[in-house]
């Protein structure tokens, strides 16, 4: 399905800066790849040399650029990107049509609550029983929908997702393939024989509304009571959730992060790749974790923090400063104490 560039700046709420209304596109792409027929975006300033080369058929740009290439139609947004997804969506709404439906090789227990004609059900997805799916939830091939499970409206859970048993998703919730929600926390106990023993996981997990969570992502029931993702939060690939963690609204947490039991994180926090937060520990809102940073101890909102022990950023730069130059100062004190017992300082 094509589009005019008026449509397209009806779609992006952008202004038609070069080009004809009629012209039309009927795909999108990179800048460096597009064709007369797509549409690309410039979002960050590094590939303003693929900008001035494309051949695309129209760039969504950002106001105030200093130079343009000849013969393209430019369509000025105040966030490219943002605005470039609109048309992503609208491309792939119309090339994969959603048609629900049971697949018949899906398993479905009669006591489970579901439309048959608002919801699809993929090829060998199995549905417990008395687990109950939103109208407009897509469930993809082989995924595990548990015993008392509710999956919410408009959900999308691509291959082998598996919700365990009572766990909850709310509406508009997007799961990667792999991904686990309501495994088992990780408790385990020294028993008077010398062997550890699991303790029982008894609790959910509950997942708000507009949630993404990534490939082979895992969130842990809780030990009693709640593991909860707040409204709008987006999970990365490959990142664990532990027992009873409770994360905000609109978090951030990025690849093979770890999150360990009865943590609490506030609103608005970002947590980035590979960050390790131990066990119960408060996060204030709009904290900002920087990448490997190992949190051992409370950290107040509204500071960016790095390190490990993760500490505030401009002390954590210095403490880091520091260690760097640890050779050179090993060096100097071993020269002064050289110097010290009347000996030649060394020259190495």
């Amino acid at each position: 399905m094509k589009l005019t560039l008026a449509a397209v700046q009806e779609l992006t709420g952008g202004k038609l800066l070069i080009g004809t209304p009629e012209s039309e596109i009927s795909g999108v792409s990179t800048l460096s790849e597009a064709g007369s027929d797509d549409a690309a975006f410039l979002g960050n300033e590094k590939y303003f040399h693929d900008f001035l080369a494309t051949r695309a058929g129209v760039v969504l740009v950002p106001p105030g650029l200093p130079q343009y290439p000849e013969g393209i139609a430019l369509i000025e947004v105040a966030n490219p990107s943002l605005a470039f997804n609109a048309l992503v969506k609208h491309f792939m709404s119309v090339s994969t049509a959603w048609i629900p439906g049971i697949h018949p090789s899906a398993v479905v227990d009669p006591s489970a609550k579901l439309d048959a004609s608002a919801v699809r059900i993929g090829a060998g997805a199995v549905i417990e029983a008395g687990a109950c799916i939103g109208s407009g939830s897509d469930i993809g091939p082989g995924c595990v929908i548990g015993a008392s499970a509710v999956v919410g409206e408009c959900c999308k859970l691509h291959a082998r997702v598996v919700v365990r048993e009572r766990c909850r998703l709310g509406s508009h919730v997007v799961v990667q393939p792999g991904a686990v929600i309501g495994s088992d926390g990780f408790g385990f106990l020294m028993g008077a024989n010398g062997c550890y023993e699991g303790i029982d996981q008894v609790g959910i997990v509950e997942i708000g509304d507009h949630v993404d969570i990534g490939a082979n992502t895992t969130i842990d029931r809780a030990r009693f009571g709640r593991t909860v993702i707040g409204e709008g939060t987006k999970i990365d690939n490959l990142v664990q959730i532990g027992h009873n963690v409770a994360i905000g609204r609109h978090c951030i947490l990025v690849a093979q992060s770890g999150v360990a039991g009865s943590t609490q994180i506030g609103d608005y926090v970002t947590v980035a790749a590979q960050v390790g937060i131990a066990g119960h520990l408060k996060v204030g809102d709009k904290a900002t974790i920087a990448a490997q940073a190992g949190v051992i101890t409370h950290l107040e909102g509204g500071k960016v923090y790095w390190g490990t022990p993760a500490s505030e950023f401009m002390q954590a730069k210095k403490q880091y400063a520091c260690i760097r130059r640890l050779p050179e100062l090993v060096k100097d004190v071993r020269d002064l104490k050289k110097a010290a017992e009347g000996q030649n300082p060394s020259k190495s």
